[in-house]
């Protein structure tokens, strides 16, 4: 089993159980970068057949569980020099793939319940809306696992630049309410800001105004979503190896985003210039970058941000240097317009 074909959106369950989402599309060789996120527990609200599982949210939280049980599960890794987690590809029991399941779920073959019926009402709407195909999306979180609830949300994953652009400039282009599909309200924001707090702290009125901007997350017939939107493999010119990484510090920075393009995606980025350090490692930033699907569709070309995170020296394979600055792995990370 390869990692090179395993991909942001799948999950993993491994030898003991525990079932970890993937992150990002580039990994090491015989392991896969994932965090844990559902595990075995007679504590658990969740359950598949006889086993019960709790859900681990905060990317703390599930750094500690494993660095307590699991520590086989954590490396230190030499081309992003930073300690991960991930899966040694001999402990993968099962891979769940969001494409396959939601084929699975419209094909007639197999009982749905009520959230798997509105998972594939919600695709079948969202290629209507789009003309986006529906083999290039599927259905990923709790659902594609079989550990879902009656008030989990609906996670679907669209793949492809093109088909991620289409589908996005479809949602923007004024669909919400006219059909099942909705923007968060007030109330729903500061629901939101409540649960993500915890993980990712930012003042209320900075954050209602961020997340008001976004169309990948809101309401389906009164249901929770989330839409992430994937690159194909083969349209990621990067493989494990090709640049090395080295943290050299924390920076805020002021800057102009200056090309939008990855900017709705999974791993997201946002290339940007002007930028002007407030605070931190004073180095020449062109790039701000993130692995968590919270910090797409922030900004967009021509937008003046704020933004804090790790700072990353990246070395490419011509010897060439460049600095980014990476968002999302400590709560006082954030990316904002400076509207807000």
């Amino acid at each position: 089993m390869r990692g090179v074909n395993i991909i942001e959106g799948d999950f993993i369950e491994t030898i003991e159980s525990l079932i970890f989402d993937v992150k990002g599309l580039t990994h090491p060789p015989n392991r896969v970068v994932a965090f844990v996120r559902y595990v075995p527990s007679p504590r658990g609200n969740r359950v598949r057949g006889n086993v019960k599982y709790v859900k681990l949210y905060s990317l703390t939280e599930r750094y500690l569980f494993l660095k307590n049980f699991y520590p086989q599960y954590l490396h230190y890794d030499a081309v992003f020099n930073v300690e991960m987690q991930s899966v040694p590809t001999e402990l993968i029991k099962k891979v769940y793939k969001p494409r396959e399941r939601l084929n699975e779920m419209v094909s007639g073959r197999y009982l749905l319940d009520e959230i798997e019926k509105s998972a594939v009402t919600f695709a079948e709407e969202l290629h209507d809306l789009s003309g986006v195909p529906l083999s290039s999306i599927g259905v990923s979180g709790s659902i594609l696992v079989g550990l879902h609830g009656k008030h989990s949300d609906l996670d679907l994953i669209v793949y492809g630049y093109k088909s991620g652009w289409n589908l996005y400039h479809a949602l923007r282009s004024g669909v919400f309410h006219a059909n099942s599909i909705a923007r968060y309200t007030t109330r729903d924001l500061i629901g939101l800001y409540k649960f993500r707090v915890k993980d990712t702290y930012m003042p209320l009125r900075t954050f209602m105004v961020v997340e008001a901007r976004k169309v990948l997350q809101g309401k389906f017939s009164g249901r929770d979503y989330f839409i992430r939107l994937v690159k194909e493999p083969c349209e990621v010119n990067e493989r494990y190896g090709d640049r090395i990484y080295m943290s050299i510090g924390r920076a805020r920075i002021k800057a102009v985003v200056i090309d939008d393009s990855n900017a709705i995606f999974t791993p997201c980025s946002y290339s940007v210039d002007d930028v002007s350090v407030i605070s931190g490692a004073n180095v020449p930033i062109s790039e701000v970058f993130s692995f968590r699907g919270r910090f797409c569709e922030c900004a967009f070309k021509g937008d003046t941000i704020v933004a804090e995170g790790k700072v990353e020296q990246v070395l490419m394979g011509d010897g060439t240097v460049y600095y980014r600055l990476v968002v999302g792995g400590h709560p006082e990370d954030f990316i904002v317009p400076v509207e807000a």
